[in-house]
């Protein structure tokens, strides 16, 4: 990630479009599925700004002359999360269950951060989960339950957000790499069949734009600012279409 202020006294906040798409569409797909409720709006501000003090404190650990200026970022972040947080928490108490994996799947991404290895496929797959995770807690929240659908939920934006991290990498850190294209072509088809194995035959639809843009544009040169157009586009037909269905 980059960061969009980088002087010493800037604000700290992540640049990419994909942190942008991913905390925010499972959430609303996992408070669609479930109840929308006023207290969505806290619970929403306590995410994104738990978002932002990770993804500080992930920036402190590799930029040491700003780490000062980063990890007070991150503790502000935390601050605000943790007072938007009080009254869901209140609300819903079984929200707290879900800090043990979003910790641990953290922990991942610190040591990969450490390892200066933040391209692994792990480290993505670890930060997809975290972010999916992100809806179960939004359907939870809504007055659902440890059910089936929270699990979809979870699976769905999974598997989405994957195939968007596997094109990522056709058309930019591994461009010209024919295995990375052969990959994330037989992934996209494969998903097209989890859905409607698991029941939701409807939810197969949002993966056939991302697999038809992977098979006509994997491998590809494209511009950065292309490829986040492509990334939203995808991501509003995507919540359009699980909005529709659940």
């Amino acid at each position: 990630m980059k960061q969009l202020k980088s002087a010493q006294k800037g604000i700290v906040i992540p640049h990419e479009h994909g942190g942008w798409a991913m905390i925010s569409v499972p959430f609303l797909f996992g408070m669609m599925a479930g109840t929308p409720q006023w207290g969505h709006l806290l619970l929403f501000i306590a995410w994104l700004f738990f978002y932002l003090a990770s993804y500080a404190s992930l920036q402190a650990l590799k930029r040491s002359k700003q780490r000062d200026h980063l990890l007070k970022w991150s503790a502000n972040y935390g601050i605000i999360a943790l007072a938007a947080l009080a009254y869901p928490l209140f609300q819903k108490p079984s929200l707290c269950y879900f800090g043990i994996p979003f910790v641990l799947l953290l922990i991942v991404n610190i040591w990969h951060v450490k390892h200066k290895s933040e391209r692994a496929i792990v480290n993505d797959l670890c930060a997809i989960l975290i972010f999916s995770l992100g809806g179960a807690v939004a359907y939870l929240f809504g007055s659902g339950g440890w059910d089936k659908t929270m699990l979809m939920v979870t699976l769905i934006n999974f598997l989405y957000f994957m195939g968007t991290a596997f094109f990522v990498k056709t058309i930019f850190r591994e461009r010209g790499n024919k295995q990375w294209e052969a990959t994330a072509r037989t992934y996209h088809v494969l998903i097209l069949f989890v859905s409607w194995a698991c029941g939701y035959p409807w939810m197969t639809l949002p993966f056939v734009i991302p697999l038809i843009r992977t098979f006509l544009l994997a491998g590809k040169q494209m511009r950065p600012m292309k490829a986040g157009i492509f990334e939203i586009m995808g991501a509003v037909q995507f919540i359009v279409i699980s909005w529709i269905v659940f």
